[in-house]
């Protein structure tokens, strides 16, 4: 080996060794910069706890609605309820008045949230078309004007999710970056797709290397992290302060130990046994049922279990069945048979 190419691995693993060092993002300090990203049907209080116990410094609830939250909206509320060993959390909203947000983000704050975060990133046509989410990148005086409006009307830091741009001729990310940290901003998180790719092609790692550039604040990238090698790649080309893991982390919870190990000294933790995802299936299921009730835990399950048992030796005949269970019992039944013949196949 070189000795150029061993100073290159050498700097390589003292930069990795160094993003696990504690960040802060305003008056909060997260023990590592790892952090589930806020995703709807997916991040509610059961998987929030879930995943915080399996390595995730801060986790985000699901993005809800401003004016859900002003106008009183029941669900809206409930989905806003914190458990104990989910803090640090962070409260996603999304709305295009800057009165209203201040207004929600308030009661936010209230219910419990550690940092409030500021969606700017949602591409769903129903968001956009109401000129929220990323409908935001492309009015960017608005954008300021909101996060200035959350900063003066909370105590906690906030911050902001955004994506590159609109589309691929608007590459906007840095100039409205620039706006949130003038407005007040703690942190800024870029995923590395337009809104017009919605997950569709590769993030752009380039753009997310250049918002980091581009502020003083810290930038947590986000975008096609599944496991160490990627989380590893989003460090190491775009020099962002954190990670934020989405879709990775659906039904995964595990891979936030495996980040972890792999930036500190590329250990490979190996994937969980089939034995521990029904394991954790099961205390999820019950979790959700003592959290939505019967019927909507059931039916929610259905989703996070084939997350689960994604790769599992005959996960689609499993699905079939998880998908077809009429009860709490149906459903254990299941898991617990599957259990039973992955340990036969390991014996």
């Amino acid at each position: 080996m070189s000795s150029n190419l061993c100073l290159r691995w050498k700097d390589c693993e003292l930069f990795m060794s160094g993003i696990l060092k504690p960040l802060r993002i305003g008056t909060v300090t997260l023990e590592t910069p790892l952090v589930l990203a806020p995703m709807a049907g997916v991040c509610d209080l059961p998987y929030r706890v879930i995943a915080r116990r399996h390595g995730a410094a801060l986790v985000c609830a699901e993005m809800v609605s401003a004016k859900g939250l002003v106008y009183g909206n029941k669900h809206t509320r409930d989905m806003l309820t914190v458990a104990d060993g989910e803090h640090p959390l962070s409260m996603q909203i999304f709305g295009a008045e800057p009165d209203i947000m201040a207004r929600a983000a308030a009661a936010a704050e209230s219910c419990g949230a550690d940092i409030v975060d500021i969606n700017m990133g949602c591409p769903v046509r129903k968001v956009v078309t109401n000129g929220e989410g990323a409908a935001l990148m492309r009015d960017l005086p608005l954008a300021e004007k909101i996060v200035a409006a959350v900063v003066r009307a909370v105590s906690v830091p906030v911050t902001v999710k955004m994506r590159t741009g609109w589309d691929a001729a608007s590459f906007t990310a840095t100039e409205l970056a620039k706006r949130c940290e003038r407005a007040g901003a703690a942190a800024i998180t870029v995923h590395g797709r337009t809104r017009d790719q919605f997950y569709s092609g590769t993030a752009d790692l380039a753009k997310i290397a250049a918002v980091v550039r581009s502020v003083s604040i810290p930038v947590f990238g986000n975008g096609d992290v599944t496991d160490g090698r990627s989380a590893e790649r989003m460090a190491e080309q775009t020099g962002c302060a954190g990670i934020m893991i989405g879709r990775g982390a659906q039904g995964n919870p595990w891979i936030f130990r495996q980040v972890e190990a792999y930036l500190r000294d590329r250990t490979v933790v190996p994937p969980p046994t089939a034995k521990e995802r029904c394991a954790l299936i099961l205390e999820h299921f019950d979790s959700l049922l003592a959290f939505k009730g019967e019927y909507v835990g059931l039916r929610e399950m259905r989703s996070h279990a084939s997350w689960y048992t994604k790769g599992m030796y005959a996960s689609a005949a499993l699905r079939q069945r998880i998908n077809k269970a009429v009860s709490p019992d149906e459903f254990r039944g299941i898991i617990r048979e599957a259990v039973s013949v992955f340990e036969k196949r390991v014996d």
